[in-house]
């Protein structure tokens, strides 16, 4: 019976301690808009152009530390989906008018997803 019951209790530490660990939640939603890049340097300390496939992050979901240049995020791929179609950009810039979810992006990137004509159209994202 002992021999049973540290048996049972091995299986179900064993069990916990393969257990995967917390994954980033993948899926978002929110508003996409597009923006000029080119006016300046970006948050994440460099330079793009209009015609560049890029985007700016939400500041909620950016997260800027103490020095945006070292954010983590910055670089990383984002694979967004609008009303017309669908893009992968890189993450350069932080949009401190934007909500939790939304994306402000170049216009070419826009223009992949939408009209830009239309302004503000509503996107799903993932981290690529």
């Amino acid at each position: 019976m002992v021999s049973v019951k540290i048996f049972s209790i091995l299986a179900i530490a064993a069990t916990v301690l393969a257990a995967p660990a917390a994954v980033e939640k993948r899926s978002f939603s929110g508003d996409a808009t597009y923006y000029n890049p080119s006016a300046g340097t970006n948050s994440c300390g460099t330079q793009a152009s209009d015609s560049d496939i890029m985007a700016a992050m939400n500041v909620a979901q950016m997260q800027n530390g103490a020095n945006p240049n070292a954010n983590p995020n910055c670089g990383r791929k984002v694979a967004i989906k609008g009303p017309k179609g669908s893009v992968t950009v890189t993450i350069m810039d932080t949009c401190p008018g934007c909500a939790s979810g939304d994306i402000d992006m170049s216009p070419a990137a826009f223009d992949k997803i939408a009209d830009q004509a239309q302004g503000r159209v509503p996107i799903t994202w993932d981290w690529a």
